[in-house]
């Protein structure tokens, strides 16, 4: 057992919220604490909230009153708004606002507020708790700004970004049924400018529910944009939004209230609608964000992420603190890498937040830094699992004295299920600690718990932060099936991993047929509806396969006879995938086939050959009709 990476100083743990937490409730190791939180919930959460004065009325018990995963019960008796909890502490700036071509905007709490306002004038209108808006956005202030005034009055959010194309968007917001479309004309990305007019057009087209239409302008280079307005009716230009300079009101909901509209990776169909609550996603937020990473009202924090990925949502509720919130939108290598990673000392940011992906385009770049970061502090990475090599990178070419926090959880909890830990030493390739009030454990497959030695993730007691419900999941069998099927009332959430002795855990990845590229999950429904449309091929199993710190899309087809997989079919393939969905979703390599592996039942076996290209242990073949369909893709190890 080697030693750790990094120890934090005893004046850094000692200032830090974390530290203060655990004397305040009287314990002296963070492992009795956890063991605390775990074990006494119903005392826990409370003092979680009295600790951060966190905003609400009504009675803070009953705490839960569903004793398992079988509801949502959490502080039923309880009024909250997320939004009003975010824009009430702050005196600073807010926002800042970096773009990829140095367009820099900066906007402080006071501005921030006033903004929230006169869009809570634009969308206030009939809009509340229930009613939906919708961003089809690039990680601009436009985006946060609709989603604080829309969650302000009750109401719910949901968001994709812009590289994802126009069938894509149409499949997951026609499930949500938006009132208020949200959209971004154009945007640009590595130097490239995109017109997203013919995509929006299409959008509209395709959601009746849209009531009005905010069409954003951020560049301010688009062109006829008064004939393109005139084409979509209730629409408007952001830019045209009175400004009223009123302060913005907010409309307190049960705890329980849908805030956030998350979508599933779409594994066995469409992407499943995940909502998320008020309360639930402020709570387990403001414990993530304030005990964990340690943000105060001085903090300036950066989370490089598109409004598509959860940790969006996560990095907003920096603003409950006070802290900086700095928004990056474009490509991290344009024009270099160096100038990217520049903004951590021209922004003085303390908290810089990534992913192994970008670790190792950074490290592929050869880079390395000369003098010390001025005020880095902590580096987050989630999306993947952070490789010991990654540590060695992190301590030996971009900081020595940092604390680099590997974190681990997902949008199905828009949280983490293990993370920082600012009272202890970091081990490489090592998550620091379960979180607070998070019963997470390891089962083997006959789900008995598990201490250094692979299994599955899983979570043995409720939390806040657990889905309200699955849109459309009237007698929740989709939400059962997602993660209580494997173990009865206990959460499964389809990640192998090791508990360690000493409390830390090891992640090596999913355990089902989800598609992780780049550390954006996607699901293999949304490429077979696109492979479904071209005529040459007969069928197709999509696996995603182990390269280096990432995962390749692989795309295997069954072509139809007399077809050949030449490159122009090869391209073809691609082409319409791309269009249809999102660049992340193309395959990086594609290959032919005699025939696709089926379970008896009529199931592509996803799982089995994801585990076989990776060269998984794999079982359960007496469930393959087709079994001799195997021998052909062993040749692609």
């Amino acid at each position: 057992m080697t030693g750790p990476v990094w120890t934090p100083s005893s004046d850094r743990v000692q200032k830090s919220q974390m530290y203060d937490f655990m004397k305040k409730h009287g314990h002296d190791s963070y492992a009795s604490l956890h063991q605390w939180s775990i074990e006494n919930d119903s005392t826990f959460w409370p003092k979680l909230i009295k600790y951060f004065d966190i905003k609400y009325e009504g009675d803070l018990n009953p705490v839960n009153s569903s004793a398992d995963f079988s509801s949502y019960g959490y502080f039923p008796k309880v009024k909250i708004n997320y939004a009003e909890n975010l824009l009430s502490r702050g005196a600073g700036i807010a926002v800042n606002f970096q773009h990829e071509s140095g367009l820099n905007k900066k906007y402080s709490y006071s501005d921030l507020r006033h903004i929230v306002a006169d869009w809570q004038l634009l969308i206030g209108d009939g809009f509340s708790r229930g009613d939906v808006l919708a961003a089809y956005m690039p990680n601009v202030c436009e985006t946060l700004v609709a989603m604080l005034a829309a969650t302000s009055l009750g109401g719910s959010f949901t968001s994709t970004s812009c590289d994802f194309g126009a069938a894509g968007v149409i499949e997951r917001f026609s499930q949500c049924k938006p009132k208020i479309l949200v959209a971004a004309i154009s945007y640009e990305y590595n130097g490239k400018f995109f017109d997203q007019k013919d995509k929006i057009l299409e959008i509209v087209k395709a959601l009746p529910s849209l009531e009005k239409i905010i069409l954003v302008d951020f560049l301010g280079k688009s062109k006829d944009l008064d004939d393109f307005i005139k084409k979509i009716p209730n629409s408007i230009l952001s830019s045209s939004i009175p400004k009223r300079s009123t302060a913005p009101h907010f409309v307190r909901v049960d705890f329980a209230a849908p805030l956030f509209i998350m979508y599933s990776s779409g594994t066995t169909g469409k992407p499943k609608c995940i909502v998320h609550s008020h309360g639930g996603t402020l709570l387990q937020h403001v414990k993530e964000l304030g005990l964990h990473t340690d943000v105060k009202k001085d903090t300036t924090i950066m989370y490089f992420t598109t409004c598509g990925w959860m940790m969006w949502n996560w990095l907003m509720s920096s603003l409950y603190f006070g802290a900086e919130v700095v928004l990056y939108e474009g490509a991290p290598g344009y024009p270099n890498f160096s100038k990217f990673m520049d903004l951590i000392d021209q922004e003085k940011i303390q908290i810089f937040g990534t992913s192994p992906k970008f670790l190792k385009a950074l490290e592929d770049t050869v880079y390395k830094r000369d003098k010390k970061f001025k005020k880095l502090e902590t580096i987050l990475s989630t999306g993947s699992p952070l490789l010991p090599e990654q540590f060695d990178f992190v301590y030996n070419s971009i900081q020595s004295d940092v604390a680099l926090y590997s974190i681990s959880g997902g949008t199905d909890i828009i949280g983490c299920f293990m993370l920082g830990n600012p009272l202890h030493e970091i081990y490489r390739g090592e998550i620091m600690a379960k979180g607070l009030g998070m019963a997470v454990d390891c089962f083997s497959s006959e789900g008995i718990p598990l201490i250094e030695s692979e299994g599955e993730l899983v979570c043995t007691k409720s939390f806040p932060s657990r889905p309200i419900y699955f849109l459309g999941d009237t007698d929740q069998s989709l939400i059962s099936k997602a993660y209580f099927e494997k173990f009865p009332n206990v959460w499964h959430h389809g990640d192998f991993i090791t508990l360690t002795n000493r409390g830390t855990v090891k992640v090596f990845g999913r355990s089902d047929a989800t598609l992780n590229p780049g550390g954006v999950r996607i699901g293999t429904a949304e490429i077979y509806q696109q492979t479904e449309k071209l005529p040459e091929l007969v069928d197709s199993l999509c696996i995603g396969k182990n390269v280096g710190l990432d995962v390749d899309v692989i795309l295997f087809v069954k072509l139809k006879e007399g077809i050949v997989l030449d490159q122009n079919l090869i391209d073809k393939i691609k082409k319409q995938i791309k269009q249809n969905t999102s660049p992340r979703h193309v395959p990086a390599q594609i290959y032919a086939v005699k025939d696709i592996p089926y379970t008896r039942s009529g199931k592509k076996m996803e799982l089995l050959i994801s585990r076989l290209i990776n060269q998984k242990p794999i079982d359960n073949l007496e469930a393959v009709s087709n079994p001799e369909s195997l021998d052909e893709f062993k040749k692609y190890l």
